[in-house]
């Protein structure tokens, strides 16, 4: 049970993550989360939705696994990885901040459903 919460609890951060891509980006709250300019969130806002899109199937296969039950536990390990690296990636190369956000929370669902 507690590897299906913690995936569950990684799968919302990325829902919330889509909504702020998709939804929110060209707004104040979207600005602040991202620490964007009105232009530049304005003259990227087409990127930022299709970023997160990629984070909805991130989400998605979570959420799969899940549903799954224990059968879906090389589902949930697949997709963890995915936000470990994406969120690795996203460290190095955006913010270091992610690595808090995405990717130790993956880290840890992974490890629960690996070891538990």
């Amino acid at each position: 049970m507690i590897p299906n919460i913690l995936t569950g609890i990684v799968a919302l951060i990325h829902l919330y993550i889509v909504v702020l891509e998709m939804v929110l980006w060209d707004t104040e709250r979207g600005r602040k989360a991202f620490g964007t300019t009105p232009e530049f969130s304005r003259a990227s806002k087409v990127l930022a939705a299709n970023q997160g899109l990629y984070n909805g199937f991130l989400a998605a296969g979570l959420i799969w696994g899940i549903w799954l039950g224990d059968a879906g536990d090389p589902v949930k390990v697949f997709f963890l990885l995915c936000v470990a690296v994406a969120g690795a990636y996203g460290a190095a190369t955006v913010n270091t901040r992610i690595l808090m956000i995405q990717t130790i929370p993956a880290l840890i669902a992974l490890a629960a459903v690996i070891f538990m």
